[in-house]
């Protein structure tokens, strides 16, 4: 029997390794994050000139991907939620949707995704949004079943809202693997994890996953910092990373996704990453 949910594995990752750009953070409404992606076309000819294994991407910009014509570019991770835990401010209510409740990854058929990816978020006290997560989940992962479709997860344990803006990271080791084993008991075939505080630890959240783990980026940083973060995690067994605003946001993104590429799959080290970098 042809074997699609193989075939779209091997689309996304290159020898169990993945350079995931993401760049579908218009969803998110936070304008903080739109800095740097304000020209869509140019982002995305910046990014396939550069070559990651694929772009995360929302289906109202997935076009400016899937319509460039040839076979030789970045395979598309199609996000199907969204929801607001993003803004500066925690909201009255906070919730977390399908962006298609009725047909979830028609989307991704349509776009020829290879992946699509579904949040599911933990926050302090929003136990409700937690089970919006869950519920979308179930509707995604019976509809990936029926077509082949791998299923991306993304498990975020985030602190509390205390003004700073999204993303924020709550990088307790055993919160984040009991997170992640959830999604894998939910039927991820590829998680999407924040790293532990300690790098160390992350070794755990690979064994608890029992698939490709994918460390996200979060907030930008220090592109040394971010070597050298990216090349702690890698050592603990990390597949490869999905970074945004640490690509995107940067004065030469083609530049960071050559030595992000030469780490994860040829396991240069973050200091021989920076010599890429700056040879350009």
């Amino acid at each position: 029997m042809f074997n699609t949910h193989k075939v779209r594995m091997n689309r996304l990752l290159s020898n169990g390794k993945c350079l995931d750009v993401a760049i579908d953070h218009g969803v998110c409404n936070e304008p903080t994050f739109l800095n740097g992606l304000t020209d869509m076309a140019g982002v995305v000819d910046q990014l396939v000139a550069a070559g990651p294994d694929a772009i995360q991407m929302n289906y109202g910009q997935a076009d400016l991907l899937q319509n460039r014509d040839g076979k030789n570019k970045p395979a598309l991770v199609l996000r199907t939620d969204m929801g607001n835990p993003y803004n500066p401010h925690r909201h009255r209510s906070m919730w977390a949707v399908l962006q298609n409740e009725d047909d979830p990854i028609n989307t991704a058929l349509q776009m020829d995704a290879a992946c699509v990816v579904v949040n599911l978020f933990m926050l302090p006290d929003e136990p409700d949004l937690f089970r919006q997560c869950v519920h979308n989940i179930g509707k995604v992962r019976n509809a990936c079943d029926r077509v082949g479709m791998p299923l991306m997860i993304e498990p975020l344990v985030m602190q509390p809202q205390d003004g700073r803006g999204g993303y924020m990271v709550d990088g307790d080791r055993e919160k984040i693997v009991t997170l992640v084993r959830l999604a894998r008991e939910m039927g991820a075939d590829i998680i999407k994890a924040d790293p532990t505080a300690e790098a160390e630890d992350f070794h755990e959240v690979v064994e608890a996953a029992r698939c490709p783990v994918l460390v996200r980026g979060g907030g930008k940083e220090d592109l040394s910092a971010v070597f050298g973060k990216a090349e702690q995690l890698l050592k603990q067994g990390a597949h490869g990373m999905v970074y945004g605003r640490n690509i995107y946001q940067h004065p030469d993104p083609s530049r960071v996704v050559k030595a992000l590429m030469a780490m994860i799959h040829d396991g240069i080290s973050a200091e021989a990453a920076m010599a890429v970098y700056q040879q350009g």
